[in-house]
């Protein structure tokens, strides 16, 4: 293990829902818990078996660990063992705090030019790695994307990283899409009350064809029911936002036409990928940040996030450190 000073944390949703609910499905908040899990700090202490930090390293911190080796270990999907270790996540603590101890193997050495705050985005940058991993965005791919959130955002960054030709994405809101355009994608599609045959039907007509791959990060009924019309037949659906634990789809129509329908969960074996895409400047997640604030006025930043202003807030837990 190793003793971390915190640096950077971002608030996520998942955070926020925890705070005003108690509970995200299964996981539910018993005790007090720390909240937190995109993160980066500084090595202050490491443990007598660490060989590959030393104090004074940077790093960003992958949240879950797992706790045993079993077959999902053993087969590198170490994401889909029962018994892992996630922050934030009850009833394990998270990382919002000054000083923090996680296993050293889940602890990432930053190169001198990628930032702390860079460090804190690879957590939800993972979740686009993997989410565009396992729907296959390849070489001239035709991506939709439904949700233009922090998750929404990334999967554009890494969907236009790993060679889509074009990348269609929808909202509600206008400000969002604006950013979504700002980080890369082809197309912005505003949505006020069409049906998800017309969302469907306005995706193609702006691609100029029905998309291979779309990737649905709302977890909103009608958005999933609009990814699965507007898949083209052979494609793939991939389901990250999650929403209530029953939905109506048609899944006929996926059926009969051989949409695969894909869920992820969280992440596995990104943060190596993603450090060099960072360190080689090949992507940039700087446009995400959008508020900062220090670590007392935590309640104000998780007010300004559950508000939906901006894109990703970002806590500064080291009153020492003047860096931005």
């Amino acid at each position: 293990e190793v003793l971390l000073r915190m640096h950077s944390v971002g608030i996520c949703g998942s955070d926020v829902h925890y705070w005003q609910h108690g509970r995200i499905g299964d996981f539910v908040v018993k005790d007090p818990m720390v909240l937190g899990h995109e993160a980066s700090g500084t090595v202050v202490k490491v443990g007598s078996g660490v060989t590959h930090l030393k104090p004074g390293d940077r790093v960003a911190i992958e949240p879950g660990v797992p706790r045993e080796m079993d077959e999902f270990c053993k087969s590198g999907r170490y994401n889909l063992s029962p018994t892992i270790f996630f922050c934030a996540t009850p009833p394990d603590d998270g990382n919002l705090c000054r000083y923090y101890k996680h296993s050293a193997s889940y602890c990432y050495k930053l190169p001198d030019n990628v930032t702390f705050e860079e460090g804190a985005l690879i957590e939800p940058l993972s979740v686009g790695i993997h989410a565009c991993k396992r729907a296959g965005v390849t070489l001239g791919s035709k991506v939709f994307v439904s949700g233009s959130g922090p998750i929404g955002l990334v999967n554009v960054i890494v969907a236009k990283m790993m060679g889509a030709a074009a990348v269609v994405i929808t909202d509600l809101s206008a400000s969002r899409l604006q950013k979504a355009k700002e980080v890369g994608a082809d197309f912005t599609i505003q949505v006020k009350n069409e049906t998800p045959q017309e969302v469907a039907s306005k995706v193609e007509s702006v691609l100029g064809c029905m998309p291979e791959i779309t990737v649905e990060c709302t977890g909103v009924q009608a958005c999933i029911q609009a990814g699965i019309y507007a898949t083209r037949s052979g494609g793939t659906l991939v389901l990250v936002g999650l929403g209530p634990e029953m939905v109506t789809v048609p899944i006929v129509n996926a059926a009969v036409r051989e949409v695969d329908i894909r869920g992820i969960f969280r992440y596995c074996n990104t943060w190596p990928v993603a450090i060099s895409l960072l360190a080689s400047k090949r992507i940039n997640v700087k446009p995400l940040v959008t508020h900062r604030f220090p670590l007392e006025k935590a309640l104000e930043a998780f007010e300004t996030t559950k508000r939906g202003e901006g894109v990703k807030v970002m806590l500064k837990c080291d009153p020492t450190d003047q860096n931005p």
